[in-house]
């Protein structure tokens, strides 16, 4: 797998460099976290939704299936 390269503008790296500095922690370990919090809670949103159109349609899928 390749690497990720990230150009944020100036005002986010500063606030990537605060917030670490803040928090005894490198920017790459805060941008990090931010990341992995994100696409946690992108596919629990994800996951929801396609639990909740499986359930109105159950019907439908099951008659597909048949």
């Amino acid at each position: 797998m390749s690497d990720l390269v990230l150009r944020p503008d100036s005002a986010l790296l500063q606030a990537l460099h605060d917030l670490a500095d803040a928090q005894d922690l490198t920017p790459e370990d805060v941008a990090l976290d931010a990341l992995r919090r994100h696409l946690h809670e992108e596919r629990r949103q994800v996951r929801a939704v396609a639990e909740r159109l499986a359930a109105e349609h159950a019907e439908l899928l099951r008659r597909l299936g048949e």
